[in-house]
């Protein structure tokens, strides 16, 4: 019997009923990165962080999983290799969210509407010495 791959992604508002993926926007179509490594994954949250992004939580889950809500939402998927290239979130992010940052009533997960999970203008802004301070960790991590 083949064990189920266990990739990491990055959720929004995890555990709530208002959770959304993160994706990225490839052309047309939008795009769910499964890390094979948590630590890649952690480094990429905390490089969406210092984007401004909510802070998104990073999840352990089935691959096939995601490949299924893949086929299912008509988004695209990538496996980012443990030990290869740093993926690096695009600097350019779509304006606005399916999912609300923290709106109480509705559970995205599994509904196409996730497709730009990305952070609300609310937001606030990371001072110089905060950026300064994120900057560091992420070079003590490579």
């Amino acid at each position: 019997m083949i064990t189920p791959m266990r990739v990491f992604v990055l959720i929004f508002n995890a555990r709530t009923e208002n959770e959304g993926i993160h994706s990225i926007r490839v052309g047309n179509l939008d795009k769910i990165l499964m890390f094979e490594s948590e630590d890649d994954a952690t480094r990429y949250a905390l490089l969406l962080e210092a984007q401004d992004f909510a802070s998104p939580t990073v999840e352990a889950v089935n691959a096939e999983e995601i490949k299924e809500f893949c086929a299912s939402a008509n988004y695209d998927w990538e496996i980012v290799p443990e030990n290869g290239e740093l993926a690096i979130p695009p600097e350019i992010n779509v304006p606005e969210t399916d999912w609300q940052p923290n709106a109480p009533e509705q559970n995205n997960f599994d509904e196409e509407s996730q497709r730009r999970n990305q952070a609300s203008e609310e937001q606030p802004d990371f001072s110089d010495s905060e950026i300064d301070t994120i900057r560091r960790k992420l070079e003590g991590l490579l």
